[in-house]
């Protein structure tokens, strides 16, 4: 049944794999290079893309009363994602290291670049600023924990669990109490061993 398991998550990660390449496609279509980085267009495609530019004066009239009546509670969850993000890069700073766990890098979770993007106005800008702050702190924060779980509890739940980090497929299964001593100490020497891989 493991074996079974092994092969259905090879298979994801193939696919995974897979989808990448094509995406790396679409984004040839969409016509920028990478350089130094970052994204680059060129001229004339950032030439095209202002002038479908929408004013930030308009953006703001054509918006709805209540998406305008919102925005303060949706930029007051701000504070508390930068205590997580505090909160959280110090805990692995100094958890992981005591416990020999290769640290999440925040920047491969935390980016900024739609600020770039020729057709965005300023409020745009900002509110782009904003969600990939947040779901990239959340990502970052998720990544975390899934490492945490993996070195001290790596046991499925009972139920089905939506939205499960990518470790938990390799994780014992609920009740397998005669693996858990071994599956522990496994589950920690292929997370310790990720340290060697970089």
């Amino acid at each position: 049944m493991k074996r079974d398991i092994n092969e259905l998550v090879a298979k994801i990660r193939d696919l995974e794999a897979e989808l990448e390449e094509k995406l790396i496609e679409r984004r040839r279509d969409l016509e920028y290079k990478w350089s130094h980085g970052r994204a680059v267009f060129s001229r004339e495609v950032k030439e095209r893309q202002r002038k479908l530019k929408i004013s930030a004066g308009r953006f703001f009239a054509t918006s709805g009363f209540w998406e305008i009546l919102t925005s303060p509670f949706i930029y007051a969850v701000t504070i508390p994602l930068i205590l997580l993000d505090i909160f959280a890069s110090a805990f692995q700073a100094v958890c992981f290291r005591v416990y020999g766990i290769r640290q999440v890098k925040r920047r491969e979770y935390v980016v900024f670049d739609r600020h770039r993007l020729a057709y965005l106005n300023v409020l745009q800008k900002i509110n782009c600023t904003y969600c990939a702050y947040a779901n990239g702190v959340l990502a970052y924060v998720q990544e975390i924990a899934s490492r945490t779980e993996q070195y001290w509890c790596p046991i499925k739940h009972a139920e089905r669990v939506k939205g499960a980090h990518k470790r938990y497929n390799a994780f014992l299964e609920y009740g397998d109490v005669a693996s858990y001593p071994d599956s522990l100490q496994e589950q920690r020497k292929v997370l310790k061993a990720e340290n060697e891989d970089d």
